[in-house]
């Protein structure tokens, strides 16, 4: 029955969660409070300035709380997964799977996004005179110093620093070391799975803050620039959303033809951290929640707990296509136009600098600037996109979370390794107990099971 349902039917099944419910009924009332503050309407109580301090600070009190989580969670996940790998040569397998498929992606995403924005043009016209926003002095991406930095020095700073991609790096160490360890390393091992459990418990109480943290996000935004920062840039919003859902379409259809009918079902079981990273802007916010929502769906823990990391440093589908559509968009607002050869050229080199930045804020800004410097057109140009990058982070930060859901999913089919799904209803309440079940169990299994 519920594979035969509509379209519609499956919009309305997607908000019969109550945190669903809920974070949405934030993001309708943060955009009608930041309204009514940017109007004045309750200019009696506090000044607009207030106003969005105030409204920030949910949101900021959240990001924390989330950030605090994502160290010791990624750490204790991929540890305690590839302990019980058993075999190395799976690791490495299940690598080099994961890396072909980020690479594919990638180049699907940059190409879309440099059709899109051609066949579009909202460059075209633009009116350059409107007041532009200080961008700061932009710091080139070196190859050199992101393979120096993917290693760590400092374990302690890099999860201080909530560096993914050098807690992989270590975590990876420490996996394969107890592993080689046997039974001397089981005391660990079971530590880093109670960790992981008490983590994804953690995680449980702090959504419960989600829906306040997602109304002050939007009311904050709304609030400081109205609603009209939406209709003055409502051609590139609409123009660049849609070339998203052309990219969802892909993704999923991708997914479809290793998936089958579960693909849909994927889309079922990971439409809460969807929601908080496009309501958030933040990929951060959005993990725990995968990873939970990922255990109900079948993946085991030490496929995610090496997928889901390793995605957020080189699968970033969604940054990607924005990188290509917004360098594109510049040159046109500038007059410029490029021929095709110059666009393959910036196509090879955002394949190349986009990978390992996810930790840096705002970091497709960084590599659109880079990119930009590099063949010779305006920098300044970011100050186009900085008044609604908000709301274009929102569609690519969702976007990045759904193209990882669908890559560990396949990865997971593709190793033979994907268990049956836990039921949805009800998930809120029950999720953090049944989830850690679901995790311990994925990481006991066979490999050819």
């Amino acid at each position: 029955m519920a594979e035969r349902r509509s379209v519609f039917g499956w919009f309305l099944y997607v908000l019969s969660t109550y945190l669903t419910r809920c974070i949405m009924a934030g993001m309708v009332l943060g955009i009608v409070v930041g309204y009514m503050v940017n109007q004045n309407l309750l200019s009696g109580i506090m000044t607009t300035q207030n106003w969005a301090r105030s409204f920030e600070v949910l949101s900021t009190v959240f990001l924390n709380l989330i950030k605090m989580l994502v160290a010791p969670l990624v750490l204790a996940t991929i540890v305690s997964g590839l302990a019980h790998m058993n075999d190395s040569a799976a690791v490495g397998r299940i690598g080099f799977r994961a890396i072909v498929w980020f690479i594919i992606a990638s180049f699907i995403s940059i190409s879309l996004g440099l059709l899109m924005v051609n066949v579009f043009q909202p460059g075209v016209g633009v009116d350059l005179t409107a007041p532009h926003q200080a961008i700061g002095e932009v710091k080139k991406l070196d190859l050199f110093e992101f393979v120096e930095h993917i290693f760590p020095k400092n374990i302690i700073g890099a999860m201080a620093e909530n560096n993914v991609l050098q807690i992989l790096v270590f975590a990876l160490f420490a996996g394969v070391g107890l592993t080689a360890l046997g039974e001397k390393g089981k005391p660990l091992v079971r530590g880093a799975e109670a960790l992981a459990e008490l983590m994804l418990q953690i995680t449980g109480y702090v959504m419960r803050f989600a829906p306040f943290a997602v109304f002050g996000a939007l009311a904050k935004v709304v609030a400081e620039n109205g609603l009209g920062i939406l209709v003055t840039y409502a051609k590139l919003l609409g123009e660049f959303y849609f070339s998203l859902a052309l990219l969802w379409a892909l993704l999923l259809g991708a997914g479809f033809i290793f998936l089958r009918r579960r693909a849909l079902l994927l889309v079922k079981y990971v439409r809460e951290p969807v929601l908080i990273a496009f309501s958030t802007a933040s990929s951060e916010a959005a993990m725990p929640k995968l990873f939970e929502q990922l255990d109900r769906f079948g993946v085991p823990r030490r496929i995610s707990g090496l997928m889901v990391p390793l995605g957020y440093s080189f699968n970033l589908d969604g940054s990607m296509m924005y990188a290509s559509f917004a360098t594109i968009f510049i040159a046109q607002a500038y007059g410029h136009v490029l021929p095709i050869g110059t666009q393959i050229l910036i196509l090879l080199t955002l394949m190349v600098s986009s990978k390992g930045i996810a930790a840096v804020p705002r970091a497709s800004l960084v590599v659109i600037a880079a990119t930009l410097a590099m063949f010779d057109l305006p920098v300044e140009g970011i100050a186009l996109v900085l008044a609604i990058d908000q709301f274009l982070d929102m569609g690519r930060t969702a976007t990045n979370v759904l193209g990882n859901s669908v890559a560990t999913a396949v990865i997971t089919k593709w190793e033979g390794m994907l268990q049956p799904p836990l039921p949805a209803e009800g998930e809120d309440l029950a999720a953090p107990t049944e989830t850690a079940e679901q995790g311990k169990r994925g990481l006991h299994l066979d490999p050819g099971q």
